[in-house]
């Protein structure tokens, strides 16, 4: 029997209603990156989930207060920035 049929259940998943054009791309980035649709889609919904996750542990993480906006420290780095440099 393959190794492959060793490795643990796996669930299936099907999806309705690709829109063709999307359906299109997909293909073709598959094809560009020598993997399988499956793949793409696989690897595109485990980035999404961590880009969630991610969210949620930065949203839960205190505020630091700087005395002043970010902003105006960005504009003051910049000013230096270019005084530097002549």
């Amino acid at each position: 029997m393959p190794e492959a049929c060793h490795i643990g259940a796996m669930a299936s998943l099907q999806v309705k209603n690709i829109p063709d054009k999307l359906r299109q791309r997909l293909q073709r980035y598959a094809r560009e990156h020598k993997c399988t649709l499956g793949e793409v889609v696989l690897t595109a919904v485990e980035r999404e989930l961590a880009r969630s996750e991610w969210s949620k542990r930065l949203a839960r993480r205190p505020t630091t207060e700087l005395g002043v906006s970010a902003a105006s420290l960005l504009e003051q780095e910049r000013e230096q920035r270019k005084s530097d440099l002549g």
